[in-house]
C-alpha cells in the first residue's frame, strides 16, 4: 500500500520543490532572509499537501484491496463502502455487485446441491426397493426350483424302484 502512496506523494512534492527552485533562481540576488523562511514554510506545506493528497487517493484503494482479500478468503459478505464521489466509488459499487452475485451464486449452488442430494437419495431408495423385490423373487424362485428338483428326484427314484 505504501507503494501507491509513494507514487502519488513524491511527484507532488518534487513538482512543488521544482516550482519554488525556479522561482528562487529567477530573482536570486534580490531575495531577503525572510523569503527563505517563507520558502521553508512553503516546502513544509507542499510536503504535507503531498502526503495528505496521497492518503486521500490511496485510502479508498486500500479499502477495496482489503475487502478483495477478504472476498478471496471466502467471506462473500464482504462489502466496500466508500464516501468518495469519483471512479473509486464506482469501483466500490462494482465490487459490491460482484460480491453479491458471488454470494447469490454460492447460495444457489448450495440449494442445487441439497435438491440434487434429496433427488439422488429418493431415486436410490426406489432402486433399493426394486433390487430388494428382485432379490426376493430370485429367492422364491430358487426355493421353488429346489422343491421341484426334490420332487423330480423323488419321482426318478420312484420310477427306478418300479422298474
Amino acid at each position: 500500500m505504501a507503494k501507491i502512496t509513494t507514487k502519488i506523494v513524491i511527484p507532488i512534492i518534487l513538482a512543488g520543490i521544482f516550482a519554488m527552485a525556479v522561482f528562487i533562481a529567477v530573482d536570486y540576488e534580490r531575495l531577503k532572509p525572510s523569503f527563505y523562511i517563507l520558502v521553508l514554510l512553503i516546502i513544509i506545506y507542499v510536503f504535507l499537501f503531498g502526503v495528505a493528497t496521497g492518503q486521500r487517493i490511496t485510502s479508498p484503494i486500500k479499502k477495496i484491496l482489503e475487502k478483495a482479500e477478504e472476498l478471496s478468503r471466502g467471506n462473500l459478505s464482504s462489502r466496500v463502502y466508500l464516501e468518495t464521489k469519483d471512479e473509486l466509488s464506482e469501483l466500490g459499487k462494482a465490487f459490491n455487485l460482484l460480491a453479491e452475485k458471488l454470494e447469490a451464486s454460492q447460495a444457489n449452488e448450495a440449494n442445487t446441491e441439497k435438491s440434487l442430494g434429496v433427488k439422488v437419495k429418493a431415486r436410490t431408495e426406489e432402486l433399493e426397493e426394486v433390487i430388494n423385490a428382485l432379490e426376493q423373487k430370485v429367492r422364491n424362485r430358487t426355493i421353488e426350483m429346489q422343491r421341484l428338483t426334490e420332487e423330480l428326484n423323488k419321482l426318478q427314484e420312484a420310477v427306478k424302484n418300479k422298474t
